[in-house]
């Protein structure tokens, strides 16, 4: 593991979200032993199987960053202080649903797809823009930002451009909307070998995965 202290320097202001979707729990609590809190997880079944296991570490944050099935979101309600992967409206509404079920609000990030690649989920800017009256209305939720992935390339500064415009899109939407309903702050972008653009660009989170723990096994647990 790299030096986490080293690190949380490098990437001030942002937080540091340790992406540990396929590594061991043992891995993650010698992470935590050194300081680090929040924890991203990309499968529901593996993160709930690390978040009983691993709840002794009572100030841990979790956070679920992968795709979000509809079948599963009653199962992780009140388990993640932040959803990244809010990525169309249709999945807005089901979450609202099932947080108006279980009295609940949940914080998110709208997923935005810029690149629009067929291969990932998330709105384009006039899919956000079209139906954000309809998404900051829905009830149970509080839309704390963005998110992207852009395409993967040679250079960090290859992929400026898209984080450059998820900040002018953030900057878009917080000029029509009542910031104490939805804060609207949180830009989620950057990974382990562009992170230091994203912050350039006013990253406030930065997902980091092999930089902290080294190359992930090659097959999913559990």
């Amino acid at each position: 593991m790299t030096n986490l202290q080293q690190l949380q320097q490098q990437c001030q202001p942002a937080q540091i979200l340790a992406v540990s979707k396929l590594q061991s729990a043992e891995k993650i609590r010698e992470l935590y032993s050194k300081g680090q809190r929040h924890f991203g997880e990309n499968y529901v079944q593996e993160a709930l199987d690390k978040i009983k296991e691993l709840q002794d570490l009572k100030d841990i944050q979790w956070h679920f960053i992968g795709h979000l099935q509809t079948n599963k979101i009653k199962h992780i309600l009140g388990s993640f202080s932040l959803i990244h992967s809010v990525d169309s409206l249709r999945l807005a509404e089901q979450l609202s649903r099932h947080c108006q079920d279980k009295g609940v609000q949940q914080r998110i990030l709208l997923q935005m797809n810029l690149a629009r690649e067929e291969s990932k989920g998330g709105l384009s800017r006039a899919e956000l823009e079209n139906k954000w009256d309809l998404l900051k209305a829905l009830p149970g939720l509080q839309i704390c930002g963005l998110m992207t992935m852009p395409p993967l390339t040679e250079s960090g500064e290859e992929v400026r451009p898209y984080f450059r415009e998820l900040r002018e899109q953030l900057q878009r939407l917080r000029e029509k909307t009542d910031l104490t309903q939805h804060p609207l702050q949180e830009l989620s972008m950057g990974t382990s070998h562009d992170f230091a653009v994203a912050i350039e660009e006013s990253a406030t989170i930065v997902r980091l995965g092999t930089i902290l723990f080294g190359e992930r096994p090659g097959k999913r647990l559990g």
